[in-house]
């Protein structure tokens, strides 16, 4: 395996030493699309939140800082990005504001209905069936939640053979069931940030 296909791997499945690096890496890069993003989000105050894919932890800090009597949740698939995870939200961990946890998104581990927002930054061009996974989304999320999909958009070109526009997403996920969907750009170009209403 290549160079590339190692570090690639590491972003996708984060393991050991390597993999807490490229958590840091990823905590560090897009701290300023997530801050982009999450202006996007209208949270009541006692919201319950799902973060997918939580990585090294720093989107659930910036959720926690939002919303201070809310609860945050954080799963992710990588046994390393959850270690990292409570490490960096140890002090919000501890007080039982936030909860991290082994899981995959294709079997994610709540009831029905469990969160009013859920947000995926960086990760569903790595979900292995993205159509299972969003269905999975939407039977956790409350009627009325939003659901936040964030993503730099040459990613999203590279790792995936279907859904890469927009218009696409928009398809899979009212046909899924969510009520609305729209579309954010920033003016960079860069980044996009799909909002899906249930």
């Amino acid at each position: 395996m290549n160079l590339l296909n190692k570090l690639i791997e590491q972003a996708k499945n984060p393991n050991g030493v390597l993999g807490s690096f490229m958590l840091k890496i990823m905590n560090s890069a897009h701290i300023e699309m997530n801050k982009w993003a999450l202006e996007k989000i209208n949270m009541r105050k006692e919201s319950v939140m799902l973060d997918v894919g939580c990585g090294g932890g720093k989107t659930l800090q910036l959720l926690s800082k939002m919303n201070a009597d809310g609860q945050i949740y954080g799963i992710d698939y990588s046994e390393q990005a959850v270690k990292d995870s409570i490490r960096a939200n140890k002090l919000d961990v501890a007080t039982g504001k936030v909860h991290i946890q082994q899981a995959s998104v294709t079997d994610i581990p709540f009831p029905e209905n469990a969160f009013d927002i859920i947000t995926a930054f960086q990760t569903h061009y790595f979900w292995s069936d993205l159509e299972s996974s969003v269905k999975e989304v939407f039977r956790v999320l409350q009627q009325e939640g939003c659901f936040f999909i964030i993503a730099e958009i040459y990613k999203i070109n590279y790792h995936m053979k279907a859904y890469k526009t927009k218009e696409e997403m928009a398809k899979l996920l009212k046909t899924t069931g969510f009520n609305t969907v729209e579309c954010y750009v920033n003016p960079n170009k860069k980044w996009i940030c799909i909002k899906a209403m249930k």
